[in-house]
């Protein structure tokens, strides 16, 4: 296939784009900068410049390509309004995308989180929220889904609150970034909350596997570790970056604290037996092992 790809140099992206060259699709994917164009052309995929934004970039990129795998998003978490400006900003380019596809039979895929559900990992037939600071999202991403009754193939990963590589990337990613700045590798709550993990590159081989065989309106989980608690994901780090380990109020997490402080396990089970998806790289405290101080 030939394939339009939106954040295409980012954690996942560049994952996503490398699978998808070495398994013989060639790749046209959104470049924002000449710094991505180069990276991009560096790799063997075709840069078409603009951001996600350009709506009318993004309309050509769709039309001129055989199936399309959505990545980008704002990486603006400062604030809530920065936070809702990002959503907004991903519901106008993935209207677009999906109107591009109306009728062909070709495949989108696009992207969201894995549901939290009170008590159990969530699974693949749990709904999305709806609330919260990315609460958006999920109604953009079920409107995607919808479009399968006019003959797109849409399909949608959702990925875990970290995907991770060499120990960056993710809810653990952040977490790294806040006690680098703070000087203490904090958590929120009694830490036993458990987040969901995912290495890029397993992740890259799922969107490669929902873009080339999934059915139009499924969804599936990218999920190689259900659940570690944030207080064993703090205290590698806090080993790694040689600060002290201890709990922090919400707050200091800025607007994704309340997020933080749930418990959110979620499962594969049904991903790995339908779509034959088998992760094989590093779990995230393995990898977060690689952190530099």
């Amino acid at each position: 296939m030939h394939v339009f790809v939106t954040g295409g140099t980012g954690t996942i992206g560049s994952a996503v784009t490398t699978e998808l060259l070495a398994h013989g699709h060639t790749v046209l994917a959104l470049a924002r900068s000449e710094a991505t164009v180069e990276a991009l052309t560096a790799v063997g995929a075709q840069p078409l410049r603009g951001s996600l934004a350009d709506l009318d970039v993004l309309r050509a990129g769709a039309s001129a390509a055989d199936g399309v795998i959505h990545l980008a998003f704002s990486r603006d978490y400062g604030s809530p309004e920065s936070v809702a400006a990002g959503v907004a900003e991903e519901t106008a380019a993935l209207t677009v995308l999906g109107e591009a596809l109306v009728g062909t039979g070709k495949p989108l895929v696009t992207v969201s989180g894995t549901p939290w559900i009170p008590g159990r990992p969530s699974t693949e037939a749990d709904p999305l929220p709806t609330g919260g600071p990315v609460g958006g999202r999920a109604l953009t991403v079920t409107a995607i889904l919808a479009l399968a009754d006019r003959g797109v193939r849409a399909t949608a990963v959702r990925l875990p609150r970290t995907v991770h590589d060499q120990g960056q990337g993710g809810f653990a990613g952040m977490l790294t970034g806040i006690a680098r700045q703070s000087g203490v590798s904090g958590y929120p709550g009694d830490g036993t909350q458990r987040w969901p993990a995912v290495h890029a590159q397993d992740a890259a081989v799922l969107f490669r596997l929902a873009l080339e065989g999934a059915p139009a309106g499924t969804a599936w989980h990218a999920v190689a570790d259900e659940g570690d608690a944030v207080r064993d994901i703090a205290a590698v780090i806090g080993r790694r970056l040689g600060l002290p380990v201890r709990p922090e109020p919400e707050e200091s997490f800025g607007p994704f604290g309340p997020i933080f402080a749930m418990d959110q396990p979620a499962s594969s089970a049904v991903t790995r037996e339908a779509l034959g998806w088998v992760p094989r790289h590093p779990s995230l405290l393995a990898d977060l092992e690689l952190l530099v101080p």
